[in-house]
């Protein structure tokens, strides 16, 4: 990433999405996947594949990285996978970098025994959970239509039980606007402290969001303010992802470090599906399809390595116009020391073009985050009493 936010040729593997299985046991309404029904899974001589082409390529040479297991539920296949992935990466893995896991949950499927795997391999869990049963069994459903939040919730108790750290991540969607409250006391009664929350997005097949429009600009907003206040008042520590984000924001522009936007830094983020087929920058552009480009997969790790992206015809045209949205962003938007220009994904499917600006993701995730933390840190600073002058 250049000084100016730019994407660029050199950069650092910081996380290698890989797809175990397409197959989701939910059929949540907002969500961009496709094949969810699809069973099949990544083989062992493609897992072998990815972590070599992973460990051999210029970016994951330059240090350390996190594997996410992701882009389905991870956890519909049995432990006894996992266990010979981490076998297959030992293997791979002759210089020794350090590889961090994660894995991405609806929390359905675990068991004591995936606790005890989770707990013993060091990985870092991430929940989906929406809130109360009210606002979550809306839109995480089974197949079946039916809400899956006393499930979810008997998954979060086992982690809690075995003394597993997770957060959680919370879709807010138009209806979740008017809980701020609500939400907050859910995450205090059920001992949540790690939360994240995502905006309902225009993603893939996912073509409309309850979150477009002016009025859910100002509900949002509202949100984040009461939200921020509860969070402030309690007396308890949480991490809410989105505000300690623009905190660190704020405190790097200080300083005069900036953000790297992973999103738009080729080779930052290196997304995998079960078939080996391999993309970069929004991991959600794999397996997706648009009319204006030629397919965001580009490349295969069974004949080809990470680094050949680069002279991929599919790969240059995306980079360029996500290297010319980013300008655009730079040229035009306040907020661009902040964001970086990133989330290319939703300029896309919001916008048409990957060669675009602002988006209501950009407004609402944040715009109107890094504005409700300046303006509780500019109130914070005015009931501040002055210190008397020493004589």
């Amino acid at each position: 990433m250049t000084a100016d936010g730019i994407c660029g040729d050199e950069t650092k593997l910081e996380l290698l999405v890989i797809q175990p299985s397409p197959f989701c046991n939910l059929d949540c309404d907002y969500c961009y996947l496709p094949n969810r029904q699809s069973k099949v899974r990544m083989s062992r001589e493609v897992l072998a594949k990815v972590f070599a082409r992973a460990l051999e390529s210029s970016a994951g040479a330059a240090g350390g990285f996190t594997v996410v297991w992701h882009a389905g539920e991870p956890l519909a296949l049995p432990v006894a996978y996992y266990r010979e992935a981490l076998e297959i990466l030992r293997a791979e893995n002759h210089r020794q970098v350090e590889v961090g896991h994660s894995v991405q949950t609806n929390a359905t499927l675990l068991t004591p025994e995936w606790c005890g795997f989770l707990r013993s391999e060091g990985f870092r869990v991430g929940v989906s959970v929406d809130g109360p049963d009210f606002l979550h069994d809306r839109h995480r459903k089974t197949r079946s239509g039916r809400g899956t939040h006393v499930q979810v919730m008997r998954g979060i108790r086992l982690l809690l039980e075995h003394g597993i750290p997770f957060h959680v991540i919370t879709v807010l969607t138009r209806q979740s606007l008017d809980y701020p409250d609500e939400i907050f006391d859910f995450y205090r009664r059920e001992g949540i402290r790690q939360i994240g929350f995502n905006v309902e997005e225009i993603e893939g097949p996912h073509r409309v969001s309850s979150l477009e429009g002016g009025e859910a600009d100002r509900l949002y907003r509202a949100f984040l303010s009461r939200f921020f206040d509860l969070v402030n008042g309690s007396g308890e520590a949480y991490a809410v992802r989105e505000f300690d984000g623009a905190i660190a924001a704020v405190r790097s522009g200080l300083t005069g470090e900036l953000p790297v936007a992973q999103q738009t830094t080729p080779m930052a983020i290196i997304s995998v599906d079960h078939l080996g087929n391999f993309s970069t920058f929004s991991p959600e552009f794999l397996g997706l399809e648009h009319e204006h480009y030629s397919g965001f997969s580009f490349g295969n790790v069974m004949h080809d390595s990470f680094d050949s992206m680069h002279s991929n015809g599919a790969f240059q045209q995306v980079a360029r116009d996500i290297a010319s949205g980013v300008r655009r962003c730079r040229e035009s938007c306040a907020y661009f020391r902040w964001c970086r220009g990133d989330g290319p994904v939703n300029k896309l499917f919001e916008n048409g073009s990957l060669d675009s600006t602002e988006t209501m993701f950009c407004r609402l995730s944040k715009q109107a985050v890094m504005d409700t933390v300046l303006d509780k840190l500019e109130a914070a600073t005015r009931t501040l009493t002055p210190l008397r002058r020493c004589r």
